[in-house]
């Protein structure tokens, strides 16, 4: 990052500049073969400190300047939260895209050095060669014509071809090496000379060395995070003395002044046309701002949707209906009906008391006559009224009067848009956090607009149409032509209309080329797209059928995750098309944007052209060494350490989980199910990880049980995916997962109340979520035994028992979250926890018996086990004594003992609870006779001893079946 983007975003001076800058990249190293990707390229950037209120308006001007017709092309700005760990800073903002295309990163700068920045900088950086290929017309780098008898590859080819040659191949790793200790000795030396500058210019030589070593891959886990330590270090030591030494230098460039304070202004009341002035009418609030994420639109209205009925409830204001929609770019709150003053209300206040309200002749004290002063009523209209505890005291009852609704609105809507809250916040100038800044505020009631301030601005009557709109800015003359106005644009503003009229649209276009779309497959993608555009207009594009060689997985994934298009199945099959839909937001040029959107799939195709014949070239076991690359974790070791952990441990599970015959597809599989981390292909495509595994496993002739476990070791990925269900993938999946649990708590790893750096949480669910699925037997504490030993550190059984108390919590969370009572999911796991399967399917058999109520056989056995329990644990009585029929002198106690020993032999650990309750009432009778006829506290201690130990025996029934203290009633 150049200084004079990186220094200058720190400090309270203004900072407006913009410079052409070369940028380098080695992992973009392709040799020129990838059409849109290139080591070395050139920016435009842009800095503007501080906001001026309006850069994105000013960014398309710019694009227009350029010969960009943003009335032709489909310009659209989508989420990308851009961050640089290295240097300790991030900021919120968007990829811009033109047809598909990223052209330029536009971000609002949070923090630099690790400084939070008091003023926000906006940083607008433009790829070159992507805007030229869009003026242009061309769909590869090195046809950009970059003079009239040059192209671009003519004169740069050969420098990108040698430059990836030594950036992926022949960089030396050692003179690397070295060269980063020299630099990080120098950046420090700079620093201690108090010489910010230079010291950062090294801190960029030290950036560059580490991008090239690590294009080398010759950067492993705990070397990274050294690295990146060293270098955040550095960069917060040079940001703090340049804003030291400009503050020496008396700030040369003058200080940002704060935002002015928005001028007051009165509330025009609405004339009216019948005579009346308190007829109730429609009120709109629209809260413009520039492109909210997908996920903060719907945050948003969900928001809004509670907190607007109880703020017009408190506010004691009447309506009819109320609609909370949204877009993009804007959130609407539309209220029906909406009365024009507030209804009034009696209030009772209570007073002094009594004896200090009335002096002894009854007259009315100093402290009365201020209370009804305060309160506007007369004294001789207060009551006497004693309280709870009987002391009395005087009350008024206080008449409020009804004030009018634009005067309650403009003080209240403040407060309503700060109480707002979003998963990541920003700010922009000033100290007003949102989604994203805000831009325009309008509110309207009836023909009112009432002019509420906040973040900087305020409400008026003027909305905002599409930026490409010949009359962008639009006066709305009364809150009943809102929607009309935003029609006639074709904007949607109803979040499931716009859903519906995408997905009819979608489906209309597929159906042209004769494709199938299934909804379940899409619906993810839908539920984004939605909330990516606010005027959709759907367009049908194509690519070369011969990508079709590709792996299906690949395709889908850079269609769903990179480009947001639609892919295309033949009717009643999986199998793609080579064809595929997006949604662009507002009036295009369907051409136009078509055939960019097909160069940009093309570019990303080729791409995954390029990483999947590189992964072909080897077989996916060899990838495996190449994990010794990767850190798992700095005290467990490299992801190949814990690949044969896995593996080790998968031998017990097989046989341990009843599937013993399946132990050599396991093995096979654990060998394999983390070397796919290492290929080209899930290294830039994450979340193919399995999925790609299984392909290569399947090209290099595994048999398909062993390629379909390793694609199930990664099973489940998230909440709701599918779950391993061959015996092998099970196996697999368990296995990883108990290592990781083992492992990673043990090395004290384990989550806190707010962070889960390793997913520890996400890891528990899921292997819960394989076990109860596939209703595995499955003892926990014995298989997480089996694991510690395996661990490169000792584990103690204390540490076990903590994965064993962490695991029970979750498993409680999700049988709890899945509507199992809490205390039939606790009476439960306090005996069958030990094996998650056992112990769901219980929670579910008791919770149907809970069901059952009073008459039902749970509560008759309950009551049947709370005598002999409490008894026993009122008395603390030796688990050792046996019962000697001997001692016996009551029939009664007898015949317990008989029936006891009829229904001890019936009872198993593994027994459904429906039969431990009909296997147990057989006791209902003779306990409820025991107890009327028998003394159990004997003053013969011999025979009181013996009672109590039958008493213990019958309270044990229920032992590693159910906890009856857990249950209410007992």
């Amino acid at each position: 990052m150049n200084p004079a983007t990186f220094l200058r975003v720190n400090g309270p001076e203004p900072w407006n500049v913009c410079y052409p800058e070369p940028s380098v990249r080695p992992d973009d190293s392709r040799y020129g073969n990838n059409p849109n990707r290139v080591q070395r390229h050139t920016q435009f950037q842009v800095i503007l400190k501080p906001d001026p209120g309006n850069p994105q308006e000013l960014y398309l001007g710019s694009l227009e300047a350029l010969g960009i017709d943003t009335r032709a092309h489909d310009i659209r700005f989508v989420e990308d939260n851009w961050e640089a760990p290295v240097l300790g800073a991030w900021g919120l903002g968007w990829e811009v895209w033109c047809d598909g295309q990223e052209i330029t990163q536009f971000t609002y700068f949070q923090q630099a050095g690790g400084q939070p920045l008091a003023h926000p900088a906006i940083e607008i950086t433009y790829g070159l060669e992507r805007i030229l290929m869009a003026l242009q017309g061309v769909k590869h780098f090195k046809d950009i014509q970059y003079t009239p008898s040059m192209t671009y590859g003519e004169l740069f080819m050969q420098n990108e071809y040698e430059m990836s040659c030594y950036n992926l191949d022949e960089a030396n790793v050692e003179g690397q090496r070295q060269r980063f200790d020299l630099y990080q000795q120098e950046a420090q030396r700079l620093l201690d000379r108090r010489l910010p500058v230079p010291a950062y210019d090294h801190l960029l030589k030290l950036s560059h060395t580490f991008n090239l070593l690590d294009a080398r891959g010759a950067v492993g886990m705990t070397e990274r995070t050294d690295c990146f330590a060293a270098m955040r270090n550095l960069a917060r030591q040079v940001t703090g003395l340049w804003m030291a030494r400009r503050e020496e230098l008396g700030h040369p460039l003058g200080l940002i002044p704060s935002p002015p304070e928005p001028e007051p202004i009165t509330i025009q009341p609405e004339a009216s046309t019948s005579g009346r002035t308190d007829e109730p009418a429609d009120f709109v609030l629209e809260i413009g701002s520039e492109e909210l994420p997908p996920q903060d639109v719907m945050t948003a209205v969900q928001q809004l949707r509670v907190k607007v009925p109880a703020l017009l409830d408190r506010l004691r204001l009447g309506y009819a209906d109320i609609q909370i929609e949204a877009t993009p770019r804007r959130v609407a709150v539309m209220v029906s009906q909406l009365a024009r003053q507030q209804r009034g209300a009696q209030d009772q206040l209570r007073g002094p008391p009594a004896k200090v309200a009335y002096g002894p002749d009854g007259s009315p004290s100093k402290a009365l006559q201020g209370f009804c002063k305060k309160n506007g009523v007369p004294v001789g209209s207060v009551t006497r009224q004693a309280d709870s505890k009987g002391t009395e005291y005087v009350w008024a009852m206080v008449e409020q009067q009804g004030r009018p609704t634009a005067e309650v609105l403009v003080k209240e809507l403040p407060l309503l848009l700060a109480s707002m809250n979003f998963k990541r916040s920003m700010r922009w100038r000033g100290s007003t956090a949102y989604s994203r800044p805000l831009r325009w505020l309008m509110a309207l009631h009836g023909a009112t607009a009432l002019p509420f301030s906040y973040a900087g601005m305020t409400a008026t009557d003027v909305t905002r149409l599409l930026r490409n709109s010949p009359d962008p800015i639009h006066q709305v003359a009364h809150s009943s032509h809102y929607l009309g106005a935003l029609q006639r644009q074709n904007i949607v503003l109803s979040v499931e209309d716009r859903r519906q009229l995408i997905w009819e649209a979608v489906e209309a276009a597929a159906g042209l080329v004769g494709a199938h779309l299934p909804q379940a497959a899409a619906q993810e993608l839908l539920e984004e797209v939605t909330n990516l555009v606010e005027a959709p207009t759907v367009v049908l594009g194509d690519f070369d059928p011969s990508f079709l060689s590709l792996p299906k997985e690949v395709l889908v994934m850079v269609m769903h995750k990179h480009q947001r298009y639609f892919p295309l199945y033949k009717p009643g099959s999986q199998d793609l098309l080579p064809h595929f839909i997006t949604v662009a937001n507002g009036p295009i040029d369907v051409p136009t944007v078509k055939g960019g959107n097909e160069a940009v799939l093309r570019a990303r195709f080729q791409d995954a052209q390029f990483f999947f014949q590189e992964d072909l070239k080897r077989p996916l076991a060899e990838f495996r060494p190449l994990l010794v690359g990767t850190l798992f974790q700095k005290d467990l070791g490299t992801l190949l350490d814990k690949s044969k952990r896995v593996e080790q441990l998968t031998s017990f599970l097989a046989s341990h989980m009843g599937h013993a015959s399946y132990q050599a597809a396991a093995e096979a599989a654990a060998r394999l199910a983390l070397a796919d981390l290492a290929t080209a292909t899930v290294t830039e495509m994450t979340a193919l990880a399995g999925v790609m595994g299984r392909i290569y496993a399947q090209r290099q002739g595994e048999v398909p049980e062993v390629a379909q476990a390793v694609f199930e070791s990664v099973l489940p990925r998230h909440m709701g995916d599918e779950l391993p269900r061959s015996p092998a993938g099970i196996i697999v999946s368990v296995a990883d997962k108990v290592d990781s649990l083992v492992g990673l708590i043990g090395a004290g790893c384990a989550p806190s109340a707010n962070a889960d750096p390793f997913g520890l949480r996400r890891t528990a669910n899921g292997l819960l979520q394989v076990l109860i699925g596939n209703q595995v037997p499955f003892d926990l504490p014995i298989a997480l035994a089996q694991a510690a030993p395996l661990q490169p550190i000792p584990i103690s059984e204390h540490q076990i028992q903590q994965v064993v108390d962490f695991v029970l919590r979750r498993l409680e969370q999700v049988l709890v979250d899945g509507g199992t009572p809490v205390e039939a999911v606790r009476a439960v796991l306090r005996q069958r926890g030990n094996s998650p399967a056992l112990a769901a399917e219980s929670a579910q058999q008791l919770q149907a018996e809970m069901s059952k109520g009073e008459g039902g056989p749970l509560s008759r056995v309950m009551a049947a086990f709370a005598r002999p329990t409490r008894l026993v644990n009122s008395q603390m009585v030796d688990p050792t004594t046996q019962v000697d029929d001997q001692v016996f002198q009551e029939e009664e106690e007898k015949q317990l003992h008989l029936v006891y020993r009829q229904v001890v032999s019936q009872v198993n650990r593994d027994m459904s609870i429906q039969d431990f309750l009909t296997t147990t009432s057989a006791l209902i009778a003779p306990v409820d006779a025991y107890f009327d006829k028998v003394f159990v506290m004997s003053d013969d201690q011999h025979v009181k001893t013996n009672r109590l130990a039958m008493l213990r025996q019958i309270a044990a029934l229920s032992d590693g079946i159910l906890d009856f203290t857990q249950l209410p009633g007992f």
